[in-house]
């Protein structure tokens, strides 16, 4: 039952209809991802690097199964950073294609489910830390709270769509959708509000580190503003 309660939702957990309705769902979403990462791709060949780098970040963090104390297991997604650096674009064609490797080599997460997992941890994951990042920023947020704030919630409320889905599909038999919704959700919060305000501190870390190792491939996204504060152009 730990892969039915970990974030990836497991191989035929969820009903045709509804695994049907998440891969349309994503679909307008990718589309869009494959354009932006086609024009900074076009534009900036020199960050492939980079963006790899962002990818390969998601895949280590969100391999990470940690056990929980509810019989669940849990893991950090790792898209925050790349959001904050290419935009949520770029980042639902890389979380998708980790998506896709982790089940077919790790037996995580499946091909039926694939669309809800792509829905939530390489849609709404990398939205919302964008989001967060840039309204913190334009707020007058130091540099690090802002990226502490949006790959934190990114990663919380990633846990939080995959409760709501899992409650859609399988609603309880008294209380229905929302006494299911309680229920995943707090399966999911007791490890994961603790390794969400992780993957935000180590966000952090590596931020600042590809700021003073590849601040030329930052500054090329036109990342670079305001004394150093990161702002990102789509």
């Amino acid at each position: 039952m730990s892969f039915v309660f970990g974030m990836h939702i497991m191989e035929g957990f969820l009903p045709m209809k509804w695994a049907a309705l998440w891969s349309i769902a994503a679909l307008p979403f990718i589309i869009a991802g494959c354009r932006q990462i086609a024009g900074v791709v076009r534009e900036e060949p020199k960050l492939l690097a980079l963006l790899a780098f962002a990818g390969a970040f998601v895949f280590v963090l969100s391999s990470l199964k940690m056990p929980s104390v509810t019989g669940s297991c849990s893991h950090p997604t790792g898209v925050g950073l790349g959001a904050i650096l290419f935009g949520p674009g770029a980042m639902v064609i890389l979380g998708m294609i980790v998506l896709l490797f982790q089940a077919l080599l790790l037996a995580h997460g499946g091909i039926t489910t694939l669309g809800a997992n792509v829905f939530s941890m390489a849609i709404v994951g990398p939205f919302v830390a964008y989001g967060v990042y840039r309204l913190m920023s334009k707020l007058g947020a130091p540099q690090g709270l802002s990226v502490f704030s949006g790959a934190a919630l990114g990663s919380l409320i990633t846990y939080l769509v995959t409760a709501a889905q899992l409650a859609l599909a399988h609603p309880a038999e008294v209380g229905g959708f929302y006494a299911s919704l309680v229920k995943f959700a707090a399966i999911f919060g007791v490890t994961q509000i603790p390794i969400s305000i992780a993957e935000g501190l180590l966000t952090v870390m590596v931020m600042n580190l590809l700021m003073a190792y590849s601040r030329d491939e930052i500054e090329s996204l036109s990342l670079l503003r305001n004394g150093g504060s990161i702002h990102v152009n789509n």
